[in-house]
């Protein structure tokens, strides 16, 4: 089984930034593609971002785009996010994912793509 434990949430002020953590443990595949997700408050749990295994490949929610960069070390195996010019409708619980895939350049935006999540770290942003 693979564990994803997120880390790096808090409190922040609108325009602060702040850098969330993912670190992948248990069992290990060859290559894998990962995701950022996050669920705000009564609403859906929405795509933020992903990145291939080469880390070469990468896509963004609209929302996000140009604020938040999604990178990986794969030697450590850990999913980061940087998060930028956060503003008040960026609170939610961010959540990381992990797609086994033999396609390094391959990224998947959707929630059913992902075969394994973490619990989640919460971001919230004051105005």
């Amino acid at each position: 089984q693979v564990q994803l434990q997120e880390s790096g949430g808090g409190l922040v002020q609108a325009g602060d930034s702040l850098r969330l953590s993912c670190a992948a443990s248990g069992r290990t595949f060859s290559s894998y593609a990962m995701g950022w997700f996050r669920q705000a408050p009564q609403k859906e749990r929405e795509f933020v971002a992903a990145i291939s295994w080469s880390g070469r490949t990468t896509d963004y929610a609209d929302s996000v785009e140009g604020r938040f960069t999604v990178s990986r070390d794969n030697a450590k195996n850990t999913l980061y996010l940087q998060m930028n010019s956060l503003k008040p409708e960026d609170t939610a619980v961010y959540y990381c994912a992990l797609k086994p895939t033999l396609m390094n350049s391959r990224i998947y935006t959707t929630e059913r793509a992902y075969d394994y999540w973490g619990q989640g770290t919460q971001v919230t942003v004051s105005s």
